[in-house]
């Protein structure tokens, strides 16, 4: 009965492990997430910075598969090679070992501080930067605490015998130590709570050292799994390079290891005499070493990876999402940064659209208005997986701006799939009508609906360069163009009437059509500003909540 109670205890002490290293992670992408990503995109020029670059972030991270994320993300986009993205994964993995190495130090005495210290600065404190540093705080002070509790609690149980034989079983097989290692840091989602907690274990002697390392060669290897089984929902190879050769330097690194079992226990435990300290130094030896002999070998070994993982012709699925990374959900800032590339492939889609609206006015083919009406299934198909997509991020890891761009992203969409919906349910019915009747458009007027169908696409590709940027004059210039194309329509529709009054055949008979036909530009043209231009307005104070002139007092 004590034993059980005892270790319902332990659970409930590495589940406050794991929350608090979950806080430290969670406050400080939320304090410095969009930071950290730029930093780490600009070191990627060549190998040396971007192994710097990952153990940096890594370190500040507490996780390597966050750090992992971001750079998937690059090479997913094309924007950095397969040989700097390891490097960076190099970098990460050592980067891990810091915050480990910190804790082996017996700083309990700090937790009760660390706490208070960030209860303050997140009850206390108006800044969102601060409220998020509060958070840190908390997790290390809870970290500190869940280690210092298991070591008093482990201590008693210790000699008890049921414990002993299992231990004892256990630990003459360190490939089972190994194996066990994996699926508890697979579980887990965390090597840097694993190796704390066999730092525990083996400070109190409940596992000699042999089995330790073991534990912690498995711990290594565990934390590249999860990338792999969950980094992707892409069914092309080439998009698991990065993960699956994080995870076979690891595995080769730990089957030297585990061959070396022996001799490494012995010079580890002659290193340092404390056990939880001889853990936390094999686990920065491991990583260290790993990263010495493939940081040269990072040329060949990449070009192994790209021929025995070739990238994969992409179906011809228009309407299938490719950005759209359900494993990228746990880092908020890598999620937004997919769907913002999923957006732009509304804008082109909605280009798409509206290039063959104007055709269909230009040219007497049903062919292409069929075809053009097609791709508004695509777009609300797009548009239907983004929406999903923001919405099952969890609210609660969203920083104030990660709540804004989310925000910005799905106006984006909505607004272009309505947009889409503009042309498919009422401009390209209004070009069929024509060619049903077999109407012409006066010269002048044809050529006043074409100019403004090339305004509007002009407008539609500033309104996805606008959308990147979040430039301020970009977005008063896109905004004075609807009260420009407002005056354009306001002149056609002058024109048009001018025509209308000498008789003309041609002009009366499309007089209707053409008058839709200007309202349904202007009406997607407000759509493309309110797209892009308002959120930025908005939010620099630019935007007035009305046109009406506010009456005098």
């Amino acid at each position: 009965m004590v034993v059980s109670f005892a270790l319902i205890n332990l659970a409930g002490y590495v589940a406050l492990l794991l929350w608090g290293t979950h806080m430290v992670q969670t406050g400080v992408q939320r304090a410095f997430g969009p930071h950290l990503r730029t930093f780490l995109g600009s070191a990627l020029r060549n190998r040396l910075s971007a192994f710097l670059a990952g153990l940096g972030v890594t370190a500040v991270l507490q996780s390597s598969t966050a750090t992992g994320l971001m750079v998937t993300g690059f090479a997913a986009g094309g924007l950095v090679s397969l040989m700097p993205a390891l490097a960076v994964m190099l970098g990460a993995n050592v980067g891990t070992t810091l915050i480990v190495q910190v804790l082996s130090f017996d700083v309990a005495a700090f937790a009760p501080g660390l706490i208070l210290f960030g209860v303050v600065m997140f009850r206390r404190d108006s800044s969102t930067r601060m409220h998020d540093l509060g958070r840190v705080f908390i997790g290390l002070g809870l970290i500190l605490m869940a280690l210092h509790q298991m070591l008093t609690l482990m201590a008693p149980i210790e000699d008890a015998p049921g414990l002993k034989v299992v231990l004892g079983a256990v630990s003459t097989l360190p490939i089972i130590d190994v194996l066990f290692g994996i699926i508890v840091t697979w579980a887990f989602h965390s090597s840097v709570a694993v190796v704390l907690l066999i730092m525990s274990l083996a400070t109190n002697g409940i596992v000699p050292p042999e089995a330790a390392i073991a534990f912690v060669i498995g711990a290594n290897i565990g934390t590249a799994v999860n990338p792999v089984l969950e980094g992707t929902t892409n069914d092309d190879p080439a998009s698991k390079r990065l993960p699956i050769g994080n995870l076979l330097n690891r595995i080769l690194g730990g089957l030297v290891a585990l061959a070396l079992i022996d001799p490494i226990t012995s010079v580890m435990t002659r290193l340092d005499g404390d056990a939880g300290r001889m853990v936390a130094d094999f686990h920065t030896f491991f990583n260290l070493v790993i990263a010495l002999v493939f940081f040269p070998l990072l040329g060949p070994y990449s070009r192994f990876l790209e021929k025995i993982l070739p990238e994969r012709a992409k179906a011809d699925d228009p309407a299938r999402p490719i950005y759209l990374d359900n494993a990228a959900k746990e880092t908020p800032i890598v999620a937004l940064g997919g769907a913002s590339r999923e957006a732009l492939r509304l804008a082109d889609m909605l280009e798409t659209m509206l290039r063959g609206a104007r055709e269909s006015l230009a040219k007497d083919d049903r062919r292409i208005i069929s075809e053009t009406k097609r791709l508004d299934d695509i777009l609300d198909s797009l548009n239907t997986a983004i929406k999903a997509y923001l919405t099952s991020i969890d609210p609660d890891e969203l920083s104030e701006a990660d709540h804004r761009r989310l925000n910005e992203v799905l106006a984006f969409t909505m607004n272009l799939e309505q947009a889409g919906d503009v042309v498919d349910n009422n401009l390209l019915p209004h070009a069929a009508k024509r060619l049903k009747r077999g109407l012409t458009f006066s010269k002048e007027g044809q050529a006043e609906l074409l100019a403004l169908m090339d305004r509007l696409i002009a407008n539609l590709r500033t309104a996805a360069s606008l959308f990147m940027t979040e430039d301020p004059r970009a977005a008063r210039l896109l905004a004075e163009e609807k009260v420009a194309f407002r005056d354009a329509e306001n002149a056609a529709t002058s024109a048009h009437f001018a025509r209308l009054r000498t008789g003309r055949l041609d002009t009366t008979e499309t007089s209707a059509l053409h008058l839709d036909l200007l309202r349904d530009i202007k009406l997607i043209n407000s759509h493309i500003v309110a797209a892009a231009a308002y959120p930025v307005l908005e939010r620099t104070g630019d935007l007035l909540p009305s046109r009406i002139v506010a009456s005098g007092e």
